[in-house]
């Protein structure tokens, strides 16, 4: 029940990092670099102060690495510039075609072998997400989906990354603290092109204080007891939520493609579940 409770927190707060992204970079009301070194460098901030409240030297040895440090910066950058490229439909598709593929193939490289059911459930919820985000799917730009599919690629690996953490809290402050160096060279090299606005500032920083650091050291605590195919498929369930958030937060019509394809999404990640637990 624990991992399942951290499992939802963590998938609630992907969706709402989804939200922010489209808020801030779909009008755009910031450039994407601001957008990422706000959010990073806001994580970086409240993850310290958590740390001190909980009395943690963050300066001592800890599960964080500058290899998930670097897969953080790469999956925030590339995500954030690819955004303001694609449409919300295309992106989706690539980035979590990417995680999918990053974590199960390493998956099954350690041993894994999903049962049948879930392969099954697998082709579910990939069925359902397509469905869901097709009317925004377009031919998409080369640069736009290398840079989406990097994304994907470097999320994955952050998240497996996280799969052998002792201190989820010291892991991730670890993380987010070596991407400061990284996000202000970022910034720099696009002094020229920085746009912001005091709604896209509000929203990068909402993003990074609370649903990228929060929520990721939840998605760390819960991420030790999946098996990384478990993990690459429940994040299908992101999109959906992204959706129905939509709906309740910015007053978006709920329509029947969304009530079908989440019905889809859902089903197909509860097989894979069932069939983990069996």
């Amino acid at each position: 029940m624990t991992t399942a409770l951290l499992t939802v927190l963590a998938l609630i707060a992907f969706a709402a990092n989804s939200i922010f992204a489209r808020l801030a970079l779909g009008e755009p009301s910031i450039d994407p670099a601001s957008y990422t070194t706000v959010r990073l460098l806001t994580g970086a901030a409240t993850l310290w102060l958590i740390a001190r409240f909980q009395q943690t030297d963050i300066s001592a040895p800890s599960d964080s690495s500058w290899a998930a440090a670097a897969m953080l910066f790469l999956y925030a950058a590339t995500f954030s510039f690819a955004y303001i490229s694609l449409t919300t439909g295309t992106g989706a598709l690539i980035l979590f075609a990417a995680v999918q593929i990053t974590m199960i193939a390493v998956g099954l490289y350690g041993g894994e072998r999903p049962s049948t059911l879930h392969w099954l459930g697998l082709l579910i919820a990939i069925t359902g997400l397509v469905y869901l985000v097709s009317p925004g799917v377009t031919a998409p730009s080369a640069a736009g989906s290398l840079l989406m599919g990097a994304a994907g690629v470097a999320w994955g690996v952050y998240s497996l990354l996280g799969r052998g953490v002792t201190s989820p809290v010291h892991a991730t402050a670890g993380n987010f603290l070596r991407t400061v160096p990284l996000t202000l060279v970022l910034l720099l090299l696009s002094s020229s092109s920085i746009a912001i606005t005091s709604e896209g500032f509000l929203w990068a920083v909402l993003s990074g204080s609370i649903t990228s650091a929060v929520g990721y050291v939840i998605w760390y605590a819960a991420l030790p007891r999946l098996a990384a195919t478990l993990a690459a498929t429940i994040q299908l369930l992101v999109p959906a939520l992204a959706a129905l958030g939509g709906v309740v937060f910015l007053s978006e019509q709920i329509t029947l493609r969304l009530i079908l394809s989440g019905t889809v999404i859902f089903t197909g990640v509860g097989l894979a579940i069932w069939s983990q637990k069996k």
